[in-house]
């Protein structure tokens, strides 16, 4: 059974995931996560540190997830990089989806000195993304690598706006291919 800690956290992802960051109090995070009132307030004193350490948790559990979901090894292979980038897209699309709502909130509302774990896990995911597009010889790795990270995170803003169940992996070949073949 999650701690009182982790209790607050989930509970502050659906407030924010649901209702923005003006439903972000540590009365509603009590509410929310079936807390005695002051049980936010205990691990956050202010606003503030509530925010930071939510974006910590976020970052923490996406790190967590995507890593199981994908598996440890890199794609090797061309295949195995769409496949990867698809899983990453409908998992935050789909069983995460509130999260990954919460974390686009953050990103637009929280202050840039708040951000920056959500900035390093994005620097992250673009490293990884380099490594495997220069293992296949794609031309220009770090413009792929940009490519395929703005490519999925319009998949995420799309699917998560306007259409949730948009085909993803079609998407994705063909930015993974066109990446493939861009000149150098």
């Amino acid at each position: 059974m999650a701690g009182t800690r982790e209790r607050a956290l989930d509970a502050a992802v659906a407030l924010v995931g649901e209702g923005g960051m003006r439903a972000l109090t540590h009365a509603r995070v009590d509410a929310a996560a079936a807390l005695p009132p002051g049980s936010t307030s205990n691990w956050f004193r202010t606003r503030a540190a509530l925010v930071t350490g939510l974006i910590d948790w976020i970052a923490e559990q996406e790190r967590i997830d995507l890593s199981a979901a994908l598996g440890a090894g890199a794609p090797l292979d061309v295949d195995g990089l769409i496949d990867t980038i698809t899983r990453a897209v409908e998992l935050q699309t789909g069983p995460h989806a509130l999260r990954t709502r919460a974390r686009l909130t953050l990103f637009l509302d929280a202050s840039p000195l708040a951000q920056t774990p959500l900035h390093a896990q994005r620097l992250t995911f673009e490293e990884g993304l380099r490594a495997a597009a220069q293992r296949l010889g794609m031309p220009d790795a770090d413009a792929a690598a940009r490519t395929l990270l703005a490519c999925g995170n319009g998949l995420i803003m799309h699917r998560l706006t306007v259409a949730p169940g948009a085909p993803v992996r079609p998407v994705v070949e063909r930015a993974v291919h066109g990446c493939l073949s861009a000149p150098a």
